[in-house]
């Protein structure tokens, strides 16, 4: 097993790294290890997480048609229907 020096560390992260673990019942080296590996593993986990443009890219969606664009607009105007439930406003 590998052991890990760290120098010039400052003096209130040392602190703050004692006094955390004193209140976890650890030694400061069993702390900073506690606290090093917590980080990796969470660093780990969003490494597999999507982005948000990834998972913009998934919701939508392309198709592939023979059709020109002219004709694919054309069926969607046709397929539209009007709604008279707006007219009188809401």
């Amino acid at each position: 097993m590998a052991n890990l020096q760290i120098k010039g560390i400052d003096d209130e992260i040392y602190t703050e790294l004692k006094k955390m673990a004193a209140e976890e019942n650890r030694s400061v080296s069993q702390q900073a290890l506690f606290l090093v590996k917590e980080y990796l593993a969470r660093k780990r986990h969003l490494r597999t997480l999507k982005t948000p443009a990834q998972i913009l890219l998934d919701l939508s969606g392309s198709w592939e048609d023979n059709q020109d664009s002219t004709t694919i607009i054309a069926q969607i105007k046709k397929a539209r229907k009007n709604s008279k439930k707006l007219i009188e406003g809401f």
